[in-house]
This record gives structure tokens, C-alpha cells and sequence, in this order.
């Protein structure tokens, strides 16, 4: 009786379970022009990979005043709009993060990474590539803006 009953009850959670009806969220075109996407909710960016430059800065100071500047580089690009994902790769090896700029075209992404103290002193090189994503990466500077309890750059 007790293998009856828990036979029924998976039954019934597994029948409940693939009954659920998965809905597809509601289009929404005022975002989605708003956002740049193409009719796939996609557009195109910039992916930077940012590697190891011919110069070692072997000055602790220096190095942390470079690094503190190339942040708020990567503060001003976000705020401007210009660069939608930042961040570093945790490993160590010569590729050591990622810019995604929201530009349409190399020759512009190489003007903003120009506005970088870090490639400027040569400790970075950036290698560009075209890039298509979601255009969903644009609401990210806002989000994380709310998840940020202090900023990198303080």
C-alpha cells in the first residue's frame, strides 16, 4: 500500500511537473529599439581581448596608480556609454580580461582604447574583434550600478 500511494505521489509531481506551461516573455518594441536590437533581440559590438604589453612596470606604486587610472578609464567608457563589459580573467595567463564596447565599428573601438593609461604606457595591447550579442549587454552598467555597494575606483 505505502509503495502504492508513493508511486501515485510521484506520479502526480511528475505529471504537475511537465504540465507547467512555459510562457515566452512579451515582445517588448520600445526596449528592443531602444536597446539597438535587430529582430533576434541581437546587436553588434566591439570585443576587446586585453593582453600583456611589451612593458612591466616593476614599480609597485607605479603599477597601482596605472591600474587605479585604467579603471576609471573603464568608469568613464561605462558611464559614457561606450563600454558595456569590463572585467579581468582570473587566471594567469597573456590574455587578461575583456572590454565589449557598444560601437559599431573597430576603428572606433580603437579610439576609445587609446583613451587608456594602460595601453598608453604599453603594460596593456587590446586585440579587437566584431562581436554579436544580445543587445541586453546594454542594461548591464545600470544593474550593476545597483548591485555595487562601493566603487572599484574609491
Amino acid at each position: 500500500m505505502k509503495k502504492l500511494i508513493l508511486i501515485i505521489a510521484i506520479a502526480t509531481l511528475s505529471i504537475n511537473c511537465f504540465a507547467q506551461k512555459q510562457t515566452k516573455p512579451v515582445y517588448d518594441a520600445a526596449l528592443s529599439k531602444k536597446l539597438g536590437a535587430d529582430k533576434y533581440g541581437m546587436k553588434k559590438y566591439i570585443m576587446a581581448f586585453l593582453k600583456e604589453g611589451p612593458t612591466r612596470l616593476t614599480d609597485s606604486a607605479a603599477r597601482m596608480q596605472l591600474q587605479m587610472a585604467h579603471l576609471k578609464n573603464i568608469s568613464k567608457l561605462a558611464d559614457e556609454g561606450k563600454l558595456v563589459v569590463a572585467g579581468p580573467f582570473l587566471d594567469d595567463q597573456p590574455i587578461k580580461g575583456i572590454f565589449i564596447f557598444n560601437v559599431a565599428t573597430i576603428e572606433e573601438a580603437k579610439t576609445l582604447t587609446e583613451t587608456d593609461p594602460a595601453i598608453k604606457a604599453g603594460s596593456l595591447i587590446m586585440e579587437l574583434h566584431p562581436f554579436y550579442c544580445s543587445a541586453a549587454l546594454m542594461e548591464v552598467v545600470k544593474i550593476h550600478h545597483t548591485l555595487e555597494n562601493a566603487s572599484i575606483t574609491d
